[in-house]
């Protein structure tokens, strides 16, 4: 259809494995994940890192919330450059990998530090192997996010999910009015389809937090803080809707979900970035995103978040965010 978002899906398909036959094996310390706390895709695997406990041999870069035609920048760090890479913007490990790299610059993507390359920036298979492949280096009490048993019916679900987490894109970046309201209303037909799954049960597959979740979670968290207003998907709010508003607030509150929320870095880079939908760069001073905050009553669904596992400690003092209280 004229005028519709399409989503690039081609990314660097290396992969870290346990045997290391891409030529890049698991091993603590020699990759960084570079992430941006402003962006969904990016926020998975920090929630992963998180959960599992790879901070001791994963590091994580943060580039700051706005970036230009060329690439996310470490404009948060002192000097302006990432402390163990040495660049200014991510860019440069893609180009020291493919010098005539000409797709987007995207975040999450891990490099590798001896050599300063870009190894992959496949968003959906660096959780998966995080999961599968880093094993040996979870922390004990690490929840199995992508049990075996499970994996068809997460990848089944994963497919809907998607629909939620691409298309709050597809609706604000529509060109025509036909493309935004087609893909408005493929985008509340997902999300009416998860509220009525999760009205039954706590998560979305099984009784434990899974990689759906994590899926999930990101773009529900950001729905009424940009969602809503920038990209114009103001059916509801998410906090208007009380199955996923009770779930939002229930994982929010869970270690390793809400703890890696940065909403003012959220915002500045919605509303800043995409000057074609908001060109005056104007950052909203609302909504009020204390209800996060307020009880869910998810427990009585049963289902225990971690299975057999823990919650994950607190997370370093340099990977803090601010409080929403």
């Amino acid at each position: 259809m004229a005028g519709e978002f399409q989503r690039d899906m081609n990314y660097i398909a290396t992969r870290i494995t346990a045997d290391g036959r891409d030529g890049h094996p698991v091993e603590p310390g020699r990759y960084r994940l570079v992430v941006a706390r402003a962006c969904p895709w990016a926020n998975r695997a920090v929630i992963v890192r998180r959960l599992l406990g790879l901070e001791p041999v994963l590091s994580m870069g943060i580039a700051g919330p706005t970036h230009d035609e060329r690439s996310w920048r470490f404009d948060l760090d002192p000097g302006g450059k990432d402390p163990v890479l040495g660049i200014e913007l991510l860019q440069e490990a893609f180009l020291a990998r493919f010098p005539d790299y000409d797709k987007g610059i995207t975040v999450p993507a891990i490099v590798d530090i001896p050599s300063g390359q870009v190894v992959t920036n496949d968003f959906p298979q660096i959780t998966l192997d995080f999961s599968t492949e880093w094993r040996e280096h979870h922390r004990p009490g690490a929840p199995d996010l992508y049990p075996q048993d499970l994996r068809a019916e997460i990848d089944e679900v994963n497919d809907l999910v998607f629909r939620v987490n691409n298309g709050v894109y597809k609706t604000g970046f529509a060109e025509t009015q036909d493309a935004h309201d087609k893909a408005f209303t493929e985008l509340f037909e997902a999300v009416d389809l998860l509220a009525e799954r999760l009205s039954g049960q706590r998560y979305l597959v099984g009784d434990t937090i899974t990689e759906a979740d994590v899926h999930l979670f990101p773009s529900l968290v950001r729905f009424d803080a940009v969602y809503h207003g920038h990209f114009k998907c103001n059916r509801h709010k998410i906090s208007e809707m009380p199955v996923l508003r009770d779930y939002t607030r229930d994982l929010f509150q869970t270690p390793g979900f809400g703890d890696t929320i940065h909403f003012p870095q959220i915002k500045e880079h919605y509303y800043v970035v995409h000057r074609n939908i908001n060109p005056t760069g104007i950052i909203p001073a609302g909504p009020d995103l204390t209800y996060l905050l307020e009880p869910h009553g998810r427990e009585e669904l049963g289902g225990r978040s971690f299975g057999n596992g823990t919650p994950p400690g607190p997370p370093p003092a340099e990977e803090q965010v601010p409080s929403i209280a």
